[in-house]
């Protein structure tokens, strides 16, 4: 991690907390999306231009970790004793069987779908996370810290 990343941790941990309500409105879990954004990395574009400079997510990563959404959920229904849902997904039978391609695959869309809509919320987070800076003073401290 790059010294400018180490600088805005606290700021992370309040967008976390302000992010949680676009989380929950998203097809992911709190389990998932907490799998996505440990791929996900942060970048600032032209830190020497004040007026360009933004904070972006790096979602290049994102392939590796699409296939084990799936898993998360199915592991945490495990966890959870395999008790059924109330949308009659058939519990942990009905994870497995969507984990192995067989029967409905509920609303979790196609891994292409589902990585396109991590991506967005990524970028999502990385605008409130600069927000957060900006509002606080920081932002140029940060900006100048990653030329």
């Amino acid at each position: 991690m790059s010294d400018w990343q180490d600088r805005i941790v606290g700021e992370r941990m309040r967008v976390d907390d302000e992010f949680q309500h676009r989380v929950e409105a998203s097809s992911f879990s709190n389990q998932q999306w907490g799998l996505v954004m440990t791929a996900v990395e942060f970048d600032i574009e032209h830190p020497e231009d004040p007026e360009r400079a933004r904070l972006v997510a790096d979602t290049s990563n994102l392939t590796h970790v699409m296939d084990e959404l799936d898993n998360v959920e199915a592991g945490m229904a495990a966890m959870a004793g395999g008790q059924q849902r109330d949308d009659d997904s058939g519990g942990i039978l009905g994870d497995v069987k969507r984990m192995l391609g067989i029967g409905d695959s509920g609303d979790s869309g196609s891994d292409e779908e589902r990585a396109s809509e991590a991506a967005a919320l990524a970028q999502e987070y990385a605008d409130a996370l600069q927000e957060k800076l900006e509002e606080n003073g920081r932002w140029d401290e940060i900006r100048e810290a990653a030329v």
